[in-house]
């Protein structure tokens, strides 16, 4: 018998996570003037996911690391 072992990053994500990462991807889209039909909305959507999937779930820390991974400083 197969015995797998799955971490939290193979789990789904749920309507709260979910709301979680959109809630981020909106500000800052919002904040930096991007499209939400745009490859750059994808791809920072994507990031925000792959950090949330790793343990981040701090709405804040979450909008610091994507600024970081962009290039900017983040602004307090």
């Amino acid at each position: 018998m197969s015995h797998k072992r799955y971490s939290r990053r193979d789990e789904p994500l749920h309507s709260k996570d979910l709301s979680v990462c959109h809630r981020v991807l909106d500000h800052i889209r919002n904040e930096q003037g991007i499209e939400a039909s745009s490859d750059e909305s994808d791809r920072i959507a994507s990031i925000i996911i792959g950090f949330y999937r790793q343990g981040v779930r701090d709405e804040k820390q979450l909008h610091t690391l994507i600024d970081v991974a962009r290039g900017f400083a983040h602004r307090s």
